[in-house]
């Protein structure tokens, strides 16, 4: 993937010389203000403002030495990030809105978010509550030696993904799934996290589209890396490694065919009004 020589964005937190679970502002208290707040229909960014202020002020918990290797990452995932921006900023340009781009979260070990703690199994992870996308870096080694999905565009899809889902939040549409969600039941509240999940995927391609377009990305082999990691995070490819076999009303994020294919239509079309899977039978996802 040709990246280097281009910028970056400045919509970066880089936490990596934060080590431990670091808690902004008032901790679990802040969170749970959080929580009674949206459910009394207020709104609660002033004070997730307050809790990300402090934690700033807090004293970090010691530094962590980073290597030449993943500073070169972090830089990359920065020059992703900032194609994303341009790309959504121009579509949603397009459609008569304006697009805000989301926050960047760079950590090591554990993370506090506005979603609660993850820790770096979790993977990488949008919070709508914050509109911010966690990673530790460590996550694309992991890809390439557990997962078998090594390349700099199978990384660059993970952005992409999770950036996906930070306009599904512009758009209304996490909303609208969660509510759902929150009045359906097990079984079909995965199989809305399912659609969830493959429209980001699609969005991912839309985003892939447009780059290609924009500044002729793409080098021999990189669709097939970023294939190769869409199947490798499927669902039924994780359960069989996982427990040996495949149960399918528990997916939550889709089968390894089924993002490939909802990423390779949003590569095809470029259109981000094209991929609505909630307007789909489920069984032809």
């Amino acid at each position: 993937m040709r990246w280097e020589g281009r910028r970056g964005s400045e919509n970066i937190e880089d936490r990596r010389s934060m080590r431990g679970p670091v808690v902004a502002g008032g901790g679990m208290l802040g969170l749970v203000l959080i929580l009674i707040i949206m459910c009394a229909g207020g709104d609660p960014r002033p004070i997730m403002n307050q809790m990300q202020q402090a934690q700033q002020k807090q004293p970090q918990q010691g530094p962590v030495e980073t290597d030449p290797e993943e500073d070169r990452l972090a830089q990359f995932v920065s020059v992703v990030l900032a194609d994303t921006e341009e790309v959504w900023s121009d579509l949603f340009r397009q459609e008569g809105d304006s697009y805000r781009p989301p926050t960047l979260v760079i950590f090591t070990g554990q993370v506090a978010s506005a979603c609660g703690y993850q820790g770096s199994a979790t993977g990488p992870f949008y919070c709508p509550l914050d509109e911010k996308v966690y990673i530790d870096l460590s996550f694309y080694e992991d890809m390439k030696t557990k997962l078998g999905a090594p390349g700099d565009f199978a990384q660059a899809y993970v952005i992409a993904h999770e950036v996906g889902h930070h306009v599904q939040k512009l758009l209304g549409i996490s909303e609208q799934v969660s509510s759902l969600q929150q009045r359906s039941s097990k079984v079909e509240a995965n199989e809305l996290s399912v659609r969830l999940e493959l429209q980001a995927d699609y969005f991912a391609g839309v985003w892939a589209h447009h780059a290609q377009q924009n500044w002729q990305i793409l080098e021999p082999g990189d669709i097939e890396e970023a294939l190769t990691a869409a199947t490798a995070i499927g669902d039924d490819r994780l359960q069989e490694q996982a427990q040996g076999r495949v149960v399918p009303e528990s997916f939550t994020h889709g089968t390894s065919e089924q993002r490939t294919r909802w990423f390779v239509q949003g590569l095809k079309s470029g259109d981000m009004n094209a991929g609505n899977t909630f307007e789909i039978p489920y069984s032809q996802l």
